[in-house]
C-alpha cells in the first residue's frame, strides 16, 4: 500500500515536470498591454469564445486536477465571480488534464461557480505562454492583458482582487 502511495506520488512528480517542460518551451509570455489571444474551447456550460466575451473583465486561469495550488485558488475564484459578477467581472478556467475524467473527479470535489473549459491537447496555454500552474492572466474589458500572475496562497488574495477591482472600475 505504501509502495503504490509512492508510486503515485511519483508519478505525479514526473507529470509535473514534463508539463512544466512542455509548456516552458513552447512560447513566450505575454506581457501587459498585448492582446489576449482569442480562443474558442468547449465546456461548461458550453463552448466560450473570448471574443464573444468581451466587454467584460477576464479573470482567466489556466489548471490542472493534478496542481495543489489550483485547489486552493478554487474558492477564492468563486468568491471573486460572486463578489464582482454584477461589477462585470467572468471567471474562466481553462483545465489543461490530458483525461476529462481526471478534470472531472477534481471538479466534483471542488465546486464551481465560474466558466471551466477544457483544452486537454494544451494549445491556449502555448498561445498564452503558460509555464507553471496556477497561471492566470487579468484581461481588460476591451481584449487586452493587464497583468500575469503564476501560482497562488493566501497571500496573493488581495493583491489580486485589488487588481480585478482596478479594472473594473476602469483603471490600470
Amino acid at each position: 500500500m505504501l509502495c503504490d502511495l509512492i508510486k503515485r506520488k511519483l508519478a505525479a512528480c514526473a507529470l509535473i515536470a514534463l508539463a512544466g517542460l512542455y509548456l516552458s518551451t513552447s512560447a513566450l509570455a505575454l506581457e501587459a498591454g498585448a492582446q489576449a489571444p482569442d480562443f474558442e474551447l468547449p465546456g461548461m456550460p458550453g463552448s466560450v469564445k473570448l471574443s464573444q466575451v468581451q466587454g467584460k473583465v477576464i479573470y482567466l486561469d489556466f489548471w490542472a486536477s493534478w496542481c495543489g495550488p489550483c485547489g486552493e485558488s478554487f474558492p477564492w475564484m468563486n468568491a471573486m465571480q460572486e463578489k464582482f459578477k454584477e461589477k462585470g467581472l467572468q471567471v474562466i478556467a481553462i483545465n489543461l488534464d490530458a483525461k476529462n475524467e481526471d478534470a472531472k473527479k477534481f471538479l466534483s470535489e471542488h465546486k464551481t461557480q465560474f466558466t471551466v473549459l477544457f483544452d486537454p491537447k494544451g494549445t491556449t496555454p502555448r498561445q498564452y505562454g503558460v509555464k507553471g500552474m496556477p497561471t492566470s492572466f487579468l484581461i481588460s474589458k476591451d481584449g487586452k492583458i493587464l497583468s500575469q500572475h503564476k501560482g497562488f496562497n493566501e497571500a496573493d488574495r488581495a493583491g489580486l482582487e485589488q487588481k480585478i477591482l482596478s479594472a473594473l472600475e476602469g483603471q490600470k
